[in-house]
């Protein structure tokens, strides 16, 4: 038998297989603009997945969908033509947009208000909104008037129809993230991804492990105006991480600092010493949510009203010059209950 022979098929052999492996093991990764900042998709493809480029067109057209919906900085979105109906209209909505009105007065009412999808009039006078006129401090009287056509209370799904009582106009920017995270993540499992980390605007989700075993790990960071660095580190599969913070997020007049966060029951900033929240949660869209709900009540009441529903949270406070964090017990249930790392 000619073993020189045999030698360069057994070769070509391993060859295949070992390709066949690395096919099977390989990190595949795709991003770009969307919501006016961007999103990224990392996965492993085995070779029951679909194609990347099929990924990515399947991603891109569920962002360009939501965009076409829920967007407030596109007059012709579906949320915007119904923003600019008089009081006591009616509109046929798409089903995403149905989901998140109730999604949204969901949270609302577990809150007692802490979020509202409705607040867009408020955020526009103070010149964080999309029509707003360059940032600056309202008077008592101009919130108060503003105030009036701003409460989910005025907002109602009928069948296929959203209905305003007031004037009022929706905002979705405090969900709609993490609701396209979500969707983007039910669309790579149906295309038979098991393990991803799919990133869109900060908010995101993980599951599975990496080729190596090793699990998706990423990072809180900590509050620093100028620069990024990581507060903890943590190891996710099947969860999804939000956090909401107001340490980049302001202005100054006169000395005082004004958080582009608002608290909807008194259409003012946040006026307390939480510099960040998040929020850890299977649901991205839920973690997106709540993050911005605990933003709002603050270290103290967040805190309570995070343990009270088991909400895994993780706080960074300020004392002074100084941070210092809190984590809830469900948090610590997941990831331990070290120190930053």
């Amino acid at each position: 038998m000619n073993h020189a022979l045999l030698q360069p098929v057994i070769v070509a052999a391993l060859a295949a297989a070992l390709t066949g492996c690395l096919f099977q093991e390989k990190v595949e990764s795709f991003g770009g603009p969307t919501m006016g900042s961007t999103y990224s998709v990392k996965y492993v493809a085995g070779d029951q997945a679909a194609n990347k480029a099929q990924l990515q067109r399947d991603t891109e057209s569920i962002l360009a969908e939501i965009d076409k919906q829920m967007s407030t900085y596109r007059s012709d979105s579906d949320i915007e033509v119904f923003n600019a109906l008089p009081a006591g209209e009616c509109m046929a909505m798409p089903s995403g947009v149905r989901e998140l009105v109730v999604a949204g007065q969901r949270l609302s009412e577990e809150s007692d208000g802490a979020l509202d999808l409705t607040i867009e009039p408020l955020l526009n006078l103070w010149g964080f909104g999309p029509q707003g006129r360059g940032e600056r401090v309202p008077s008592a009287e101009e919130i108060a008037r503003v105030r009036q056509d701003v409460g989910q209370q005025h907002l109602r799904v009928e069948g296929e129809q959203l209905c305003k009582v007031r004037a009022v106009q929706v905002d979705f920017n405090s969900i709609a993230a993490g609701y396209a995270v979500d969707h983007v993540a039910e669309t790579l499992e149906a295309s038979g991804i098991s393990s991803y980390l799919v990133e869109i605007t900060g908010e995101l989700k993980a599951r599975g492990r990496k080729p190596d075993g090793a699990p998706w790990r990423i990072a809180i960071e900590a509050p620093h105006d100028d620069e990024r660095v990581a507060q903890r580190i943590i190891e996710l599969d099947g969860y999804a991480v939000s956090t909401s913070g107001d340490y980049r997020n302001y202005f100054e007049r006169d000395g005082k600092r004004y958080s582009h966060t608002l608290d909807p029951q008194t259409g003012v900033p946040i006026d307390h010493h939480l510099a960040a929240v998040t929020v850890v949660d299977p649901s991205t869209l839920r973690a997106d949510g709540l993050s911005t709900v605990l933003m709002v009540l603050g270290p103290e009441r967040g805190l309570a009203y995070a343990a009270e529903r088991k909400i895994a949270a993780f706080f960074v406070i300020r004392e002074g010059q100084k941070f210092v964090s809190r984590s809830t017990e469900a948090f610590d249930d997941l990831f331990g209950a070290g120190v930053g790392q």
